[in-house]
């Protein structure tokens, strides 16, 4: 999976016009997380969530989810189902690349759902730089010279994340925040690029 996430965050830097490596060197160090979920059945799935709303305080976050589904985007001002891909990966953007690519690339807010009748079972990986990495995008992509101070620690973003509500950070409809990648290609990944 770090494997992965570094591709992907090589893909990323390339989709900014930053040096390929640029994030890899960031994140190769850093302290990524893998976690499973179990969300229980509830009759009255209405009732709770297996997750509020939030974004993720991390880089990336690369989810495998079983057939049951659950997760929910926030876009277009509703809630949105994303549909589960047994053959993929679905890959949000954390805070913390929102910070570093100076709002380019979007953190997703999304949540997820119970079943009524089924557990749902998912497989999390958290891509995280070291907690003293200085979070602050290049001087290329500010367009401002005041936005070019701008800077906080990783630390800082972890300890005040799951403040978010849907008032304030909508997924804007025009803006790749979440994305699909298939599971049996991905380690050709590098070598397509």
């Amino acid at each position: 999976m770090k494997n992965l996430s570094l591709a992907i965050m090589e893909l990323l830097a390339v989709g900014l016009g930053v040096e390929r490596s640029h994030y890899r060197k960031f994140f190769e160090d850093g302290g990524s997380v893998m976690r499973g979920n179990n969300y229980p059945p509830c009759k009255q799935a209405g009732l709770t969530l297996g997750t509020g709303p939030h974004s993720d305080p991390n880089s990336l976050t690369i989810l495998h989810q079983d057939e049951v589904g659950g997760l929910e985007i926030f876009s277009d001002n509703k809630w949105q189902a994303i549909k589960p891909r047994p053959d993929a990966f679905v890959v949000n953007i954390g805070d913390t690349l929102m910070a570093l690519s100076n709002g380019r690339y979007k953190s997703c807010l999304h949540r997820a759902v119970v079943n009524k009748e089924r557990v749902r079972r998912s497989l999390v990986f958290f891509v995280n730089p070291k907690e003293d990495k200085v979070v602050r995008p290049l001087r290329i992509l500010c367009v401002e010279k005041s936005q070019e101070s701008t800077q906080i620690s990783h630390g800082w973003i972890c300890k005040n994340s799951h403040k978010t509500t849907t008032e304030q950070i909508p997924l804007p409809s025009k803006t790749l925040s979440i994305g699909f990648i298939p599971t049996q290609k991905h380690d050709n990944l590098k070598n397509q690029c």
